[in-house]
């Protein structure tokens, strides 16, 4: 990659739209910085115009059309929803992807090695890493047969894929799966009390980028609640569940950034392929896995990429 790109040595600033259904900063803060080592400096040569939706996905094509209106150069979409309202608010300006679990079947690519159309980026897999979270949350737990699943309806698309999944996982394992739903971090208290009532062995919690930016409170109703839990990103094993399985997350954002460079230095979006992610983690907390009386096979122990003491 050339040190000094073409996007650097022209005089105007290029312009940026970033969409997403919230705010998640670890994560933007790790695009902003990928783009930094590119050499885009905001206020200098590149210009954000930063819409959330500050977690109401209902917001989403209004944000996107005024994105539009403001004839940016590229806009960058976070997860499935916001593609979506991007992609319909236009046929023309370039929209780079992050997090789409299932971007061919969402209709936003043609297929991942030639997206075709105005769209590409990265995909997350997040709804066929679903049932790999339900298999090992099954080896962790042999005899546990009910578990609780924890899903946002407000972010349909998305959601419905990886519920689809789960179910599909559930059936195979024998596993007796009930879904819990909270659209809001108000909605959190109410979906653990039920729960309790449920009386899960275990809890599955969906990818759902509100449920990422409350990592730490989702992980002490867990605990609050003494419930073994699998997600998808380190950050909740980190937080204190007993254990998470899934892909890079602030990868895929810092990758992001690489997309937005190709086009803003003259790569068509239709030309460059959907990026999936490569590595998978395992990371088991054997902390948490005491506190609750949780004995971890061997095998488990094994094939984790970090367990943490």
């Amino acid at each position: 990659m050339p040190l000094v790109s073409d996007a650097q040595r022209s005089t105007k600033a290029a312009r940026l739209g970033y969409l997403t259904p919230i705010a998640q900063p670890a994560r933007e803060e790790a695009f902003r910085e990928e783009l930094r080592r590119l050499g885009y400096t905001e206020g200098q040569n590149l210009v954000i115009e930063y819409r959330s939706a500050n977690g109401r996905f209902e917001h989403l094509p209004d944000l996107a059309a005024e994105l539009v209106g403001l004839k940016v150069d590229v806009i960058v979409t976070v997860v499935t929803q916001a593609t979506l309202a991007a992609k319909k608010a236009t046929g023309t300006i370039p929209i780079v992807m992050i997090g789409v679990s299932n971007p061919v079947r969402s209709g936003l690519v043609a297929s991942l090695s030639r997206p075709g159309g105005n769209v590409t980026g990265t995909s997350a897999l997040t709804a066929d890493v679903v049932g790999k979270q339900l298999e090992l949350l099954r080896e962790m737990l042999p005899k546990g047969s009910r578990v609780s699943a924890l899903w946002n309806p407000a972010n349909s698309v998305f959601q419905k894929q990886q519920v689809e999944k789960a179910k599909a996982a559930a059936i195979e394992l024998g596993v007796q799966l009930q879904f819990v739903e909270a659209r809001t971090p108000d909605e959190l208290d109410t979906a653990f009390t039920e729960i309790a009532k449920q009386r899960a062995d275990a809890l599955l919690i969906l990818g759902d980028p509100m449920f990422s930016v409350h990592t730490a409170r989702i992980a002490g109703l867990v605990a609050k609640h003494r419930v073994p839990a699998v997600a998808g990103t380190r950050e909740f094993a980190d937080a204190g569940c007993l254990m998470t399985y899934g892909p890079n997350y602030s990868e895929m954002w810092r990758r992001a950034a690489t997309y937005v460079d190709r086009v803003l230095t003259g790569t068509k979006p239709a030309d460059i392929p959907v990026e999936q992610p490569m590595k998978f983690e395992l990371v088991i907390n054997a902390k948490i896995a005491r506190s609750l009386d949780v004995k971890i096979p061997r095998a488990l122990v094994m094939r984790a990429d970090q367990v943490m003491e």
